[in-house]
């Protein structure tokens, strides 16, 4: 649990995509609302996305993590925030399983859908 929040902190709140490497693993998978990525498109979109005004803040359901040595389950809540819009709460339910102590596969469903917002239009969703 605690290398998921210092992740959370460090690259998302942080805004710090030179981090990827030392948290996720290089044949890292993400599946995400059906969207499915690899290692270097999550590092290249996650760098697009840093590189703008957008903000991030956390709160953790700590009632809903579950540690399981190599394995991870939680529910976090981001809302992300940009100049002249309203701040958008996203709920983000998760497994992440970890090699070497890095994140290696990482299954999340969100509402509302992030690849749905604005503040994501131009991540690219594809492979």
């Amino acid at each position: 649990m605690a290398l998921i929040r210092e992740m959370f902190q460090a690259m998302v709140v942080g805004k710090n995509a030179d981090l990827v490497d030392r948290y996720y693993s290089e044949d890292f998978r993400l599946h995400s609302n059906g969207v499915t990525q690899g290692f270097q498109a999550f590092a290249d979109e996650h760098r697009k996305v840093y590189g703008t005004a957008i903000e991030y803040s956390l709160e953790y359901d700590d009632d809903a993590w579950v540690d399981a040595g190599d394995r991870v389950a939680g529910r976090v809540w981001i809302t992300t925030s940009r100049p002249d819009e309203e701040p958008t709460r996203i709920e983000v339910i998760f497994i992440a399983v970890f090699r070497d102590a890095r994140i290696q596969q990482l299954w999340e469903t969100t509402w509302p859908n992030w690849a749905e917002l604005g503040a994501f239009d131009q991540y690219d969703t594809t492979e």
